[in-house]
């Protein structure tokens, strides 16, 4: 490892460490609630739901990847690398503040469509935050990947554990994934933003509920993503004593 790798080395272990801590008390108590809320929602209703965001996001991925740059990245060091992927965050930050803005001011419509809208402003951020690390998204391990690294930004503290694990050991573990959870997946993401999405729809503060809301969902992924993959290729260099 260079010194900037080692630099990075460290912080990924002191946001490792702040990832697995456990949530504050209010929210695990909201968490317990709509969990509660949920099992009083009929099966069909969730199997919808599941068939609904598993269809969008899979279309989603597909037209990132597509709409994506195949730039070559392999002759980038790590910190090239990284600058690029917080230039790119910085982009889609402000893309989401924006349409968070723009749709939480139209009421209770529009706010609907910032749903459909903030899921392909990610989507799209992830599939070029691969390609900026060297990662091909049009392979199905990587959208696979893409996915948990999004489910891991949104999820509990139990799902983010699990989650975590499989991120950490994916050359190992991408061998038993053919797809995902797509129940969880939903669930676990309806849950995280559910009560900022629902006071986004009241009026008079809708617009500087969605535009706060959409930057920090944005800035809370964009965390994540850079350190998944920074974790990925640190994990091919030679390890620190």
């Amino acid at each position: 490892m260079n010194e900037y790798e080692l630099k990075i080395y460290h912080e990924i272990v002191l946001w490792k460490r702040k990832l697995l801590k456990k949530s504050p008390i209010l929210q695990r108590v909201s968490k317990k609630a709509q969990g509660k809320i949920n099992e009083l929602i009929p099966a069909k209703a969730h199997q919808f739901i599941t068939d609904s965001i598993k269809q969008m996001v899979k279309a989603l991925l597909v037209g990132s990847y597509i709409t994506t740059k195949k730039e070559n990245r392999a002759g980038s060091s790590l910190m090239e690398k990284d600058k690029m992927a917080a230039e790119k965050l910085s982009f889609y930050r402000k893309t989401a503040t924006l349409e968070g803005a723009g749709t939480g001011a139209g009421g209770i419509f529009l706010g609907l469509a910032d749903f459909p809208l903030l899921l392909s402003i990610k989507m799209k951020y992830l599939s070029e935050t691969a390609t900026i690390y060297g990662f091909n998204p049009e392979k199905l391990e990587e959208r696979i990947f893409i996915l948990h690294v999004f489910s891991l930004a949104f999820s509990s503290d139990e799902k983010r554990l699990e989650t975590f694990e499989v991120i950490e050991n994916w050359e190992v573990r991408k061998q038993n994934y053919e797809d995902m959870d797509w129940q969880s997946f939903q669930q676990e993401y309806r849950d995280h933003i559910d009560f900022i999405k629902m006071l986004q729809l009241v009026p008079g503060i809708g617009a500087v509920v969605g535009a706060y809301a959409n930057y920090n969902l944005l800035d809370s992924l964009g965390e994540v993503a850079m350190n998944c993959y920074r974790l990925r290729l640190l994990k091919r260099a030679p390890q620190p004593e």
